[in-house]
């Protein structure tokens, strides 16, 4: 037990000693994740939300494929990535394996199963009557959807925050796609699993410890943004 507790130590005064590394690898792993977050919202959360709404021929099966993607493991949508960027396959021209890029695309395609099926849940939630009400008293489509969206903004917040943390602390794809570039392409989780194979404790814990202040930071912000939709 001491060496975890000389570990705590130890990542704790790297921390306040604002280890340059330490702080580009954290750098790295947000910037990384909120770009690849913000895709997925754009294209999930309206996707989720179209499924919801709408009545068309094949809506239960396109239901059940989103359900479905969001078991998807890491490491299988990292080989389906590499193979498309790695230099034999149709993208490998463009040079995007082991890049920044690459973690992005990857990670958002972890992300958007998980934002869209989130979403569909927290419109398909709303009350029937809200749109029966808004259309009965004279709205239009657009109107009554954005009644029912309104009403399912909560919800919507929620998806981002689970698309976000589900890519914030994955290591399958971002060690398939990033190759664990140190500067480029290392990220928290990364990292961490290269510190403790090294047996460098106090680095694998101190990135942690950021990686869970920032998750953290993240939830409050997304909390303090759904109480306010709410209020």
């Amino acid at each position: 037990m001491n060496y975890i507790a000389s570990g705590f130590l130890d990542a704790l005064r790297l921390l306040a000693a604002r280890d340059a590394e330490l702080f580009a690898t954290a750098w790295t792993s947000i910037r990384i994740a909120v770009a690849s977050t913000a895709l997925a919202t754009v294209v999930g959360a309206p996707l989720g939300f179209a499924v919801a709404i709408g009545r068309f021929r094949g809506r239960e099966a396109t239901i059940a494929v989103i359900n479905t993607l969001m078991a998807m493991p890491t490491v299988v949508i990292g080989l389906l990535m590499y193979s498309l960027l790695s230099r034999r396959g149709p993208f490998g021209p463009l040079a995007l394996l082991y890049t920044p890029t690459a973690m992005v695309l990857g990670q958002f395609l972890l992300a958007l199963p998980i934002v869209a099926a989130l979403t569909l849940a927290a419109a398909g939630d709303v009350d029937p009557r809200v749109r029966q009400t808004a259309l009965a008293l004279g709205a239009g489509g657009w109107q009554s959807a954005a009644a029912v969206l309104r009403e399912s903004q909560a919800g919507i917040l929620a998806a981002v925050a689970a698309g976000f943390g589900r890519v914030f602390a994955e290591v399958g794809v971002s060690m398939m796609l990033g190759g664990n570039i140190q500067g480029y392409t290392r990220n928290i989780p990364t990292a961490i699993a290269l510190e403790t194979s090294k047996g460098e404790f106090a680095r694998g814990i101190a990135l942690g410890l950021i990686l869970l202040l920032v998750a953290l930071g993240v939830n409050v912000v997304l909390q303090i943004a759904r109480r306010r939709v709410t209020a």
